[in-house]
Parts: C-alpha cells; structure tokens; sequence
C-alpha cells in the first residue's frame, strides 16, 4: 500500500511500508531525535525481557497489516524516511473505527508533513476502508500535535486520564476525532487546504500599491 499527496507547500511526500532494508536509515532517524520523540513514545508498563529487533518490527508490521488490524506507513520525503503513521486498531463491524498515531523528526517539522500524512491516511481509512471513525489521541502537553489535528479539524471529545503508558508512566492524553457526518461529502485533504489558504489570509498584508 502507497498513498502520495503534496504539503500546502508544494512539498511531495510518499506514504509506504516499512522494509526490512531500511533498517540501517530507520535507526539512525531514531537516534538523532532521541530527545525530540522520547516524551512521547509508548513504553511498557510490566518489565520486558530481551528487545525486539528491527526485523522483528517489520514482521509484526506485516502480520497486523495482513490480518487486516492495521495500516502501517513511513513517510518519505524527497526520498528519505523522516517519520510514520500508522493506523492501527483497525475495527469493522458495527464500530467501523480506527486509531492514528504519528512522528516526523524535528528537522522537517512544521512543513505541513504530519498533517498532509494524516489527511492522506485518514482519507484512505474513509474511502477506501469504509471506516466511520479515526480517532488521535494526543498528550495534552504535545503542543506541536495538538496543532495537526486542530489544523485538520477534529472534533475534541475530551480528556481520558492516565490513558496510555508514555515515556515511563500512564500518562493522561487527550481524544480527537472525525467521522464520516464531519466530513459532509469532502475529504480530509479538504480541509488542510481550507485551513492552509486561512492561515495564509491571516499572515498575509498587503503592501503598498504603485
């Protein structure tokens, strides 16, 4: 599964699977926005014993993406990796919902990547997958996030204490999401379209005229 899209800035990017090859690139992206991604990184709760490879990760990956649970991506840009976004907990039936989280290192942010790359996979889970709800759930302190979907527009459902387990502790986080009654007949890209040319409107002054 590949999904492209251009930023409000004209900057391509490519949504794809994560390749046991890029292992080498994955790693070193981590590394390097250690800081930057440590607060908000899912950890256990109950001791682990060993570490999971990078092999490891791929297959379960592709095992959840087989069963039809979950839609992992890596974004690319101008032909690096630079962050993901995964769709996960993927629910049919009568829930037809779905959970997205999603990184980008620090080098690229504020581009419009993120929020280009939720459109992308948010549209894909309402089109494609005929899926009712995408729900993100964001820590309340994750500034830079919370501008992604507010960018998009979901709708806040409220705070969830001690939600998921972060950076070391059960951290409280709160819900956003959008269903297909949102949305009213136009797409998730729509909107980020909508809300780049508003914000452009809003910083833009004109000058004087000859």
């Amino acid at each position: 599964m590949v999904l492209t899209g251009t930023t409000p800035g004209g900057l391509p990017i490519l949504l794809r699977p994560l390749r046991p090859e890029d292992a080498e690139e994955y790693v070193s992206v981590r590394g390097r926005n250690r800081h930057w991604l440590s607060p908000w990184d899912a950890t256990s709760p109950v001791p682990v014993t060993g570490s999971r490879t990078f092999t490891d990760v791929v297959e379960f990956y592709q095992e959840e993406a087989l069963a039809g649970r979950m839609l992992p991506f890596v974004i690319e840009v101008e032909g690096a990796l630079v962050g993901q976004v995964n769709v996960s907990n993927i629910v049919l039936g009568s829930f037809r919902s779905c959970t997205v989280g999603y990184w980008v290192a620090q080098a690229v942010a504020g581009r419009g990547i993120v929020p280009t790359a939720l459109a992308l996979a948010a549209d894909h889970a309402f089109a494609e997958l005929a899926l009712h709800r995408v729900e993100v759930n964001i820590r309340p302190e994750n500034a830079a996030s919370l501008a992604v979907v507010r960018k998009l527009g979901f709708r806040d459902e409220g705070l969830r204490p001690r939600m998921l387990h972060i950076d070391g502790d059960w951290r409280d986080h709160r819900s956003f999401a959008l269903t297909t009654e949102d949305l009213g007949g136009r797409s998730v890209r729509d909107r980020l379209t909508h809300s780049s040319q508003q914000s452009l409107g809003r910083h833009t002054v004109e000058g004087p005229t000859a």
